[in-house]
């Protein structure tokens, strides 16, 4: 193989081989800002299949190729997610901080690990002395926006292994020149004559977002090629081998259990496992997971040790040989060939974990997993046209799902339906059932929040109260998810589990970083709607100083976007500051407001 355009390094390494834009281009002193937002670097990585792999050890390199098993002929997409090496990291700048406070937790940068996006082409060439020409280019960034870079690199691509260089020369160029990725902006970004037009999700959408509207001061470029979702899979077409277990599949995600994907090409693997993590939103996944996993990967001793329990990791692979190396390993999915669009693969099936066979292992979901909830009859009579039975018309829930019905369709899908459209019905699903089972911990959680009346200027604010499990699981009698959610089942053991995933540990330190900063908020507030100088009155000059220190730390968070205050807040708290500095000798001023 061999490694260029920066592979492994920042932008200032990229820019060693791409080039750099001009001066006048960017502001001064700040050198690739831009393009940092949204890439690490660009990578080009090449196959010599007279050397094969004794060139290089690089993981990024090894995760770039599919292997020998997927024999891609043509063009392939798809990605991987691999850990950041030791040394040490590119420390965030502030633009990147205040995108990351406005994104749902689910999508912001990750400091610990970078996302390769994938464009591969192997095609014969005669000039070649075995005959095929094997080129990957690879986008390295921390953002998951996997359709958007994707879509970038079907622009891209395509035109680079034809014009080489110069290409991505100026496509880096353009691609410095594009505002910040900050939520909850619609955003024109211009690539190689089009435009691509994107909404960056924030914490403030609505789970159904609207059209896109064009930002108005773009009028002079083309018409914008419009991205409806910059991280979204069709997860309808991800899914179709696994339509019957879609349930079975949320639930051991939700559990933070280890999986296996077994799949016959990069793209299906990489696909199949980012649909597999997506499921939980709007919670996030906590776990680590790999889109596309080799047998070189510098963790691979680390996934495939016996010595320990398997890691609580979603593993994607094309390598038979896994199954091997993994059949000790509690749940491993096995995925057929994709068939062409319209037609419904063969629905694995549940098979225990006995009868899987390290050669000529046939699709399946091998698990000994019994799920806690019952299937959702409704959702696969939405999806898969199955025989129905007295009483139970799929359409008296939904009237528009009868325009969809194929009677005669032998594959039991429902063709004449818009895959989008059972896609939708499908994350909608996913979606209310999350929330069914998050919303009882969410509720719970707010009421382990001290009363605003408990909170007063000059005391320490009351701390949040403890997460008492057995209180919660008392508390679903009357507000458990049965409430919001018609599926019956054994909830409680469902949350008895998941206490001791790590997402229940993710979402519990989130919220209860959330919830603090909330109350020092309020504990500002208070402070900043008393009277100061009547405090000061009967105050020693240590209490007036440590006030002062407070004041300011508070203020260094808020503008930080790490506190939720509000403006106004922020200018009566500097002026208090400026109130208390004034009451105190000059000697102690100096100290505090040094020249």
């Amino acid at each position: 193989m061999d490694q260029g355009a920066g592979a492994g390094a920042g932008p200032q390494g990229a820019r060693g081989r791409l080039g750099a834009p001009s001066s006048g281009m960017r502001a001064p002193g700040t050198p690739w800002a831009r393009f940092s937002a949204w890439l690490e670097c660009v990578c080009v990585v090449t196959f010599d299949l007279e050397l094969g792999q004794a060139l290089e050890k690089s993981s990024i390199c090894y995760l770039s190729f599919p292997d020998s098993h997927s024999g891609c002929l043509g063009d392939t997409q798809f990605s991987f997610r691999i850990r950041q090496c030791g040394g040490q990291r590119r420390p965030g700048h502030a633009g990147e901080k205040r995108g990351d406070s406005g994104a749902p937790a689910s999508l912001q940068r990750e400091p610990a690990h970078y996302f390769g996006y994938v464009y591969f082409r192997q095609v014969k060439d005669s000039s070649v002395k075995r005959g095929y020409f094997q080129k990957s280019l690879v986008l390295l960034s921390r953002l998951p926006f996997v359709r958007l870079f994707q879509a970038l690199l079907g622009l891209v691509a395509p035109e680079f292994f034809d014009k080489l260089a110069p290409c991505l020369e100026a496509v880096c160029n353009e691609i410095d020149q594009w505002p910040a990725p900050a939520p909850g902006q619609t955003l024109s970004l211009p690539v190689m004559g089009v435009v691509l037009q994107v909404h960056i999700p924030s914490r403030a959408d609505t789970s159904e977002p609207g059209p896109l509207e064009p930002s108005g001061h773009e009028t002079l470029l083309p018409a914008p090629v419009v991205l409806h979702s910059v991280h979204e899979l069709d997860l309808f077409r991800c899914f179709r081998p696994v339509l019957a277990h879609v349930q079975l599949l949320w639930e051991l995600m939700l559990l933070g259990e280890p999986l296996l994907v077994l799949a016959p090409s990069p793209a299906v693997s990489s696909e199949m496992v980012l649909a597999l993590t997506s499921c939980l939103q709007p919670l996030k996944f906590c776990c680590d997971y790999r889109p596309y996993f080799t047998i070189h990967d510098s963790e691979f001793k680390e996934f495939t040790t016996r010595t320990q329990a398997p890691p609580n990791v979603v593993l994607g692979v094309t390598n038979p040989f896994f199954i091997k190396t993994l059949q000790h390993w509690p749940h491993i999915l096995r995925v057929g060939e994709p068939r062409m669009s319209g037609d419904l693969p063969k629905q694995v099936k549940l098979k225990k974990p006995s009868r899987l066979k390290t050669l000529d292992t046939k699709p399946g979901l091998y698990t000994a997993y019994t799920a806690h909830l019952h299937r959702d009859k409704a959702l696969l009579r939405r999806l898969l046209k199955v025989p129905l039975g007295v009483g139970c018309s799929p359409w008296e829930e939904d009237p528009g799902l009868v325009l969809w019905l194929s009677p005669g369709d032998p594959q039991g899908l429902q063709k004449k339906r818009p895959s989008d459209v059972q896609t939708a019905v499908l994350r909608r699903h996913l979606l209310e059932l999350t929330q069914s089972f998050i919303i009882p911990l969410e509720h719970y959680m707010a009421s382990l929040m001290p009363l605003q009346k408990g909170i007063v200027p000059w005391k320490t604010p009351p701390q949040i109260r403890p997460f008492c499990q057995d209180d919660f699981l008392q508390s679903l009698e009357r507000s458990g998810p049965q409430l919001t959610c018609v599926l019956k089942g054994d909830w409680l053991g469902l949350y008895r589990r998941f206490f001791k995933s790590p997402h229940f540990d993710g979402w519990y330190r989130q919220r209860h970083r959330e919830m603090t900063q909330k109350l020092e908020a309020l504990h500002l507030e208070a402070i900043c709607e008393a009277n100061i100088e009547i405090w000061m009155k009967d105050k020693s000059e240590v209490e007036v100083v440590d006030l002062i220190l407070k004041l300011r730390e508070r203020l260094v968070r808020a503008q930080g976007h790490q506190l939720p205050v509000k403006e106004a807040t922020l200018k009566r708290a500097r002026l208090y500051i400026d109130t208390a500095i004034g009451s105190l000798p000059k000697d102690l001023q100096a100290v505090l407001c040094p020249p």
